[in-house]
């Protein structure tokens, strides 16, 4: 399995948390308060320059009111 960041399996994922974002109503910068951190970070994650690990999918989720499965179908 490719560790690339630009995987397709990991594209999906990123996609998946746009769109929880997005139907959260949530602007980048409201999600890096309340995770306190910088919007950049959101920023990142989000154009895939950062990976994600499995704590912080965890940490989404609550934000976002989905459950984890909806990140790694």
């Amino acid at each position: 399995m490719s560790k690339s960041v630009f995987s397709k399996d990991y594209k999906e994922i990123i996609e998946r948390l746009k769109t929880a974002r997005i139907e959260a109503g949530l602007a980048q910068q409201a999600v890096a308060d309340k995770l306190g951190k910088p919007q950049s970070f959101i920023s990142k994650i989000e154009s895939g320059e950062r990976r994600l690990d499995v704590a912080e999918i965890k940490k989404f989720s609550v934000i976002y009111k989905k459950d984890v499965s909806f990140f790694i179908k």
